[in-house]
């Protein structure tokens, strides 16, 4: 019985630290520290991953985040903010994902619908900004988001996804990533340029058809 009580006065402990101090915790063998991290940073790991992958995959692939934290724990030297290190681990592993996904071509290429065709004819005619904004809102404009991106590399798709819809700077992909500064604007500009072509190329097929 004492035991028992004796787990909770260490969990009680742990809440009152701050994250590098629990991470030192886990590493001198207190495993159940670890418990304090996750409820700590769970929201924030879901909300990363439900950006990046598959609503249907997103609690196995926010697992697989932790057990990667777990397992990466002693390369984390306190020389960043610990939720930015674990935010880093989060990103990679959603691009291992579309890594594993892309070579079993697992996601489906669908088909445009006609709204989607109407929704790329207004945005590849220059609408006003205000407008391509609210046509983003709406399902359609997502689902046609994800018929490109589905089309492109892993890489590709997380520096599209990163810098053009999350707003990130090409420094913080890079830190998220672990990539080159160069690596990141070569791709972000490449990729950029065959989402253009994606959409100008649907665009030329309805036209070639009507």
């Amino acid at each position: 019985m004492r035991s028992g009580f004796s787990d909770l006065e260490n969990q009680s402990d742990t809440l009152k630290l701050d994250d590098e101090e629990v991470v030192a915790r886990v590493l001198e063998g207190n495993v159940n520290a670890f418990e304090t991290l996750l409820h700590r940073h769970s929201d924030l790991v879901a909300r990363i991953v439900k950006r990046h992958v598959p609503l249907q995959d997103a609690e196995e692939v926010a697992q697989d985040v932790f057990v990667r934290i777990y397992e990466s724990l002693p390369s984390f030297k306190g020389k960043s903010i610990f939720r930015r290190w674990l935010s880093s681990i989060a990103v990679r592993t959603c691009y291992d994902y579309w890594r594993k996904a892309y070579r079993c071509r697992e996601v489906v290429m669908t088909q445009l619908s006609e709204k989607h065709q109407e929704w790329l004819e207004e945005a590849v005619s220059g609408e006003s900004e205000e407008k391509r904004r609210e046509a983003d809102a709406r399902k359609e404009a997502q689902d046609l988001l994800n018929w490109a991106l589905a089309k492109m590399s892993p890489e590709d798709r997380m520096v599209l996804e990163l810098i053009h819809l999350e707003g990130l700077s090409v420094k913080e992909v890079a830190d998220l990533l672990g990539w080159s500064l160069a690596n990141i604007k070569v791709r972000s500009f490449r990729a950029r340029k065959k989402m253009e072509k994606l959409l100008t190329g649907q665009m030329r097929d309805k036209r070639r058809k009507a």
